[in-house]
């Protein structure tokens, strides 16, 4: 455990803490067993710590921005005096929802989450719990105050049943923490239907869409590493943030592969085809700069490729069709040349075959399609030959 370089905790002390690769407990010379944990994302927590019924315990007592230094030195000092007496150390009714969500972020989402779903989290915490129930003890909320809140946003269905979800699970670590009892106040509250929005591009829409990239590109409307990023998302039906994200050490072109080393779920290889092969070998390389498709900052890869795909879709008569439908559009490709889907899942990088099932209707059509096929095939042959001559 690290040593403050001053004898006392204070925000000046705390402002200026920084761990790099894990997170680290720094102790108070002053209170024994008041210390602040300082994660990797920059949140800092403050923390007690003592024996408890014969056990070591620790306890946190709230994160630094939302209680000052001050104050955490109040708590820790009283949850000492509790911890040592053998009483809770945790007196529910004083632990607020906004402390609550601030050690779920950091002591779960940031340490177990991936950074898209960190900001996800953070933000339906911080826009929409903590301002209609943070005030609150955890204890004292209904499913009616749960209940408000996902009425309140009923006019954004998806933002609200997030909401709902985050919640839930907020609250799951609540009970978990021994800051509440009595069940999940999230339980019973019903989510809104959603709409799944599916476009797929027709054969004739891909070449369109192609010849309006070359347009655009060979017209300078368009960079050439926008236009690079667009194609491979075509080409491979990767994520967006696997393309624009990817770095030049895990492009294996003598292989054929991409080697992504954090997907969104884990590392996987993706095959090149000799067209997506072709995209990245005709790509210019910059100097210094690890990514495949850079971005105008030296050193960093583009960070917003719709910015441009909005262009694109604009020129090509396509409003209604969104980046994330380019790799809807790959998985129907394949099921049209006739691939299952448990192969389409291997190529999109799916862990479970459920997530692949959306794809299922698809998969009918393609059948449906190859029946009719066959089926005029055979039934030209038995249905229009004429009848045998009748011998006398």
């Amino acid at each position: 455990m690290a040593k403050l370089k001053f004898r006392t905790i204070s925000k000046r002390t705390v402002d200026a803490l920084v761990v790099e690769d894990r997170d680290e407990v720094f102790w108070d010379d002053r209170i024994p067993g008041f210390g602040v944990r300082v994660y990797p994302s920059g949140s800092k927590m403050y923390v007690v710590q003592t024996r408890h019924k014969g056990k070591s315990r620790r306890v946190t007592l709230g994160r630094h921005g939302v209680i000052t230094a001050d104050q955490a030195r109040k708590k820790a000092a009283g949850t000492l005096n509790r911890m040592r007496s053998g009483e809770d150390p945790v007196e529910r009714g004083s632990v607020t929802v906004a402390e609550l969500a601030a050690r779920y972020l950091a002591e779960h989402v940031d340490m177990r989450c991936k950074e898209s779903t960190r900001k996800a989290y953070r933000r339906a915490v911080e826009r929409f719990i903590v301002p209609s129930y943070g005030g609150m003890a955890v204890e004292d909320v209904e499913r009616e105050h749960i209940d408000k809140l996902h009425r309140d946003l009923h006019h954004i269905p998806y933002q609200a049943n997030r909401a709902l979800e985050i919640g839930t699970s907020l609250f799951n670590f609540a009970e978990e923490w021994k800051l509440r009892s009595g069940g999940n106040p999230c339980r019973y509250v019903r989510k809104y239907q959603e709409t799944k929005r599916e476009r797929f591009l027709t054969e004739a829409e891909f070449r369109h869409l192609g010849a309006v990239l070359n347009g655009m590109e060979a017209g300078g409307r368009l960079p050439v590493y926008p236009a690079a990023a667009i194609r491979l998302l075509m080409l491979t039906g990767c994520r967006r943030n696997e393309i624009v994200a990817l770095e030049w050490k895990h492009v294996d072109l003598e292989a054929g592969e991409l080697k992504l080393a954090d997907s969104k779920t884990g590392a996987r290889l993706v095959p090149l085809s000799p067209a997506a092969a072709r995209v990245l070998a005709e790509l210019p390389r910059i100097a210094g700069n690890p990514w495949v498709i850079p971005g105008t900052k030296p050193g960093k890869h583009l960070a917003d490729l719709n910015h441009y795909w909005d262009r694109v879709r604009a020129e090509a008569d396509l409003a209604d069709v969104r980046l994330h439908d380019l790799r809807h559009s790959f998985a129907s490709r394949a099921l049209a040349l006739g691939e299952s889907l448990s192969m389409i899942g291997k190529l999109l990088g799916h862990n479970k075959i459920e997530t692949t099932s959306r794809y299922a209707h698809l998969a009918r059509d393609s059948i449906k399609a190859s029946s009719a096929r066959v089926a005029d095939s055979i039934g030209s042959d038995i249905l229009d030959s004429p009848p045998p001559a009748v011998l006398a």
